[in-house]
């Protein structure tokens, strides 16, 4: 890995962190997401795999995550970033809107960028 991928890696990550913060996911992924996106959860949820590939369907598990959870608040650090790869972690206090039910979820994003554009997303959380 050469000294500007890493450098290209780390303004990626630091202009998704900021879109997060802001609330800004939509212009996020409109902005920084290749249109082949490849999208990772951690397991299948209903109505959504755990893979899926494409801006559209990364813009719907957006809306869908928008639609199913209010989000009380929100903290994200990162990123972390290693070579193509960047690192953010993520704090949720959440309540679930069908059922009421409150919780708090931690996650990790792993994104791969290619060509200054994030290829790649993985998530990892508790539940």
């Amino acid at each position: 890995m050469n000294a500007q991928t890493q450098k290209d890696t780390l303004e990626v990550g630091r202009k998704l962190v900021d879109f997060c913060k802001n609330n800004e996911v939509v212009k996020a992924i409109e902005t920084l997401y290749a249109d082949d996106i490849e999208s990772r959860e951690a397991m299948d949820t209903p109505g959504m795999p755990a893979e899926s590939h494409g801006k559209a369907n990364a813009l719907k598990k957006n809306k869908e995550w928008e639609e199913q959870m209010e989000v009380h608040s929100a903290k994200i650090d990162g990123p972390f970033p290693s070579g193509d790869r960047f690192a953010v972690h993520f704090n949720f206090d959440t309540t679930d809107k069908k059922t009421n039910k409150r919780w708090a979820m931690e996650e990790v994003g792993i994104y791969t960028v290619k060509d200054g554009k994030i290829v790649k997303e993985e998530f990892f959380y508790t539940m």
